[in-house]
């Protein structure tokens, strides 16, 4: 029995976009929409055929394959499939399938595309890329959740000044907050200890009460900066609490606004470049997180802020190797440091181990080691100062493994390639992210054009190599959910790295191989497959648009939990999303499991 108008128009009020839909735009398009009542197993379109519009299920179940014909989503009611035929050429980019009686609610294209052209709230669900972020952040448009130090220093009003004051010393800042659970009472700073104490004459054993300031200006951390300056400039203040909903969430300081016009990649690179010791660069790199957490706030893409990121990553490995070459002498050989993993890609973010290797020229004879051994040690253990922590399977050029003349190199290539093992098609993964960070690089260039020549030919090589890709999966689940992980620490949570990023960095990697392309990077090895005719437009677009949404949500996460004042992780529990995050997230690993699925049927191309 078909639905009545009034049924509609409630069944739409409760489901976005539309219940952002202005009444009157709804009423409108509710004649727009077509019913259609469909059997158990009925196909309701095939792969290629055009469109009858987007489909929105009232009632039932329909299950969506891809053109291999695995099945990548079961939807229910309230879920809307074919949206991404008709964002692209009309045609539909899947097939779909009833599992048992179904009423489907049909908007045709046309009235489709008038409403994503009119209405912000539709093209903005229905749109799968981004939309533009801004160039850059300043003081004035930055929100105070962003500048502030989170976690500030707490201590009850029965605190003795002494104690406070060994407390303020020792964490090197200026100002401490008095609460009573999580309600700001007051604010005392070292000027008012230095001038009601010390120079007052009160004893140290006075109680914080008594010398702060109580009920003290704060602001929310909706914010912007500029209301912390002109609070600041008006009041003569150099501390403002940031407090939301009664409770003291932060602190900003005349400091933290100076650093955060101030700090660019640019001046870590600077900073680090002219370091003395390993400690002395261990105290620029510890400004990162906060270097990301600006960034992001800034709009930047996730590409640039990857890429800026990893730049600092170089410039502490090449000032360790000048470091170490001024303590051991000249190399006896000439040698070349290169890195892989995701510093080798540029891809690092706010948590990275390292991963790097040696190349020595083939002059060198094993009396030379302990030279290359002492200089491999120096800069490892220094980047491990640095925070970039020893890497857990030993892919590092301490490992003599991994320190060999070209003539070593080139063998261990040829050998993977011509006996593809699990383990060679591991180090195979791992060798063609390199990239060469210090020393002579032209040891490189011809071992990596050889190299993807003869792999590209071989092709048991490339099917064992597309096997291994489809390894990591994205973290799919039916109906329309995730699967999350089912115990240990991160119970219930996404893995944005192994289940998100790391199958697109795997796509990217067999793309370069198929199509012996040099470039390392994921988002450029992507786009030079399309213009190289490997990866299709329509389907290299999708898998950008895919790869760009769980990049970026994967640095946004981080950027919340370092601003929280906690360690940033690669996991993410999909309750921390919106409805409407979960959703396009969801649509973007669907993206990835499809061209997943093209590549392990030999479909390099998606259409």
């Amino acid at each position: 029995m078909p639905i009545d108008r009034a049924d509609l128009r409630r069944f739409l009020s409760a489901l976005h976009p539309y219940d952002a839909l202005d009444p009157q735009v709804l009423e409108d398009l509710l004649p727009a929409f077509q019913q259609q009542t469909m059997e158990t197993n009925q196909d309701i379109y095939t792969l290629g055929q055009p469109l009858d519009g987007l489909y929105l299920i009232h009632k039932g179940t329909v299950e969506v394959r891809d053109q291999n014909g695995a099945q990548i989503s079961q939807l229910g009611p309230r879920n809307s499939f074919g949206e991404r035929g008709l964002m692209r050429d009309g045609l539909a980019a899947t097939s779909a399938r009833t599992r048992e009686e179904s009423r489907l609610l049909v908007l045709p294209p046309a009235e489709f595309r008038h409403l994503i052209e009119t209405q912000p709230a539709a093209k903005k669900f229905f749109d799968r890329q981004r939309a533009p972020k801004p160039k850059r952040a300043d003081l004035s448009t930055s929100r105070v959740e962003t500048l502030m130090a989170p976690a500030p220093l707490t201590c009850p009003p029965h605190t003795p000044v002494r104690d406070a004051a060994q407390l303020m010393h020792s964490r090197h800042i200026s100002s401490v907050c008095i609460t009573e659970g999580k309600v700001l009472r007051g604010i005392a700073t070292i000027r008012d200890i230095s001038g009601k104490v010390v120079g007052g004459g009160l004893p140290y054993d006075t109680p914080l009460s008594e010398i702060m300031t109580a009920d003290p200006l704060t602001l929310p951390p909706s914010a912007i900066g500029s209301d912390v300056l002109h609070m600041m400039m008006e009041r003569r203040i150099g501390h403002v609490p940031v407090v939301d909903g009664g409770n003291l969430v932060g602190m900003v300081t005349q400091t933290d606004l100076t650093r955060f016009q101030a700090m660019t990649s640019a001046e870590l690179v600077s900073e680090l470049a002219h370091a003395r010791t390993p400690q002395d660069m261990a105290r620029v790199t510890t400004r990162i997180p906060q270097l990301l957490v600006q960034l992001v706030a800034g709009g930047n893409r996730h590409e640039v802020v990857t890429r800026l990121i990893t730049d600092i990553a170089d410039t502490a490995t090449r000032r360790l190797l000048a470091l170490a070459e001024a303590e051991l002498g000249a190399p006896p050989v000439p040698y070349l440091w290169a890195a892989c993993g995701s510093q080798g890609r540029q891809e690092q973010t706010g948590v990275s181990d390292q991963d790097n290797v040696l190349f020595l020229h083939d002059d060198f004879t094993e009396d030379m080691r302990p030279y290359f051994e002492g200089l491999a040690k120096i800069v490892t253990d220094g980047l491990n100062t640095c925070g970039y922590v020893y890497c857990p399977g030993d892919m590092m050029a301490s490992n003599p493994r991994w320190c060999q003349p070209l003539r070593v190199w080139r063998g261990y290539f040829d050998s993977w390639i011509n006996k593809p093992v699990p383990e060679a098609q591991m180090l195979a993964s791992v060798m063609f992210d390199l990239r060469p960070i210090g020393g002579t690089a032209t040891l490189f260039e011809n071992l990596q054009e050889q190299t993807l020549a003869k792999a590209a030919k071989n092709s048991i090589f490339v099917a064992h190599m597309i096997s291994n890709s489809l390894k990591h999966t994205p973290p799919l689940g039916l109906l329309r959910g995730f699967a999350t992980i089912r115990s240990g620490e991160h119970k219930n949570q996404l893995d944005l790295k192994h289940n998100g990023v790391v199958p697109v960095v795997d796509l990217g990697r067999v793309y370069a191989l198929q199509g012996s392309l040099a470039q390392v990077n994921t988002r450029a090895r992507l786009e030079t497959a399309m213009g190289a005719s490997v990866l299709s437009q329509s389907g290299g677009q999708d898998l950008l648009d895919a790869y760009d949404l769980i990049a970026e949500t994967r640095l946004e996460h981080q950027a919340r939990q370092i601003k929280a004042g906690n360690a940033p992780d690669n996991y993410l529990a999909p309750a921390d999303l919106s409805d409407f995050e979960r959703s396009h997230l969801r649509n973007a690993f669907v993206v990835v499991k499809s061209l997943q699925s093209a590549v392990g049927h030999g479909k390099g191309m998606l259409g």
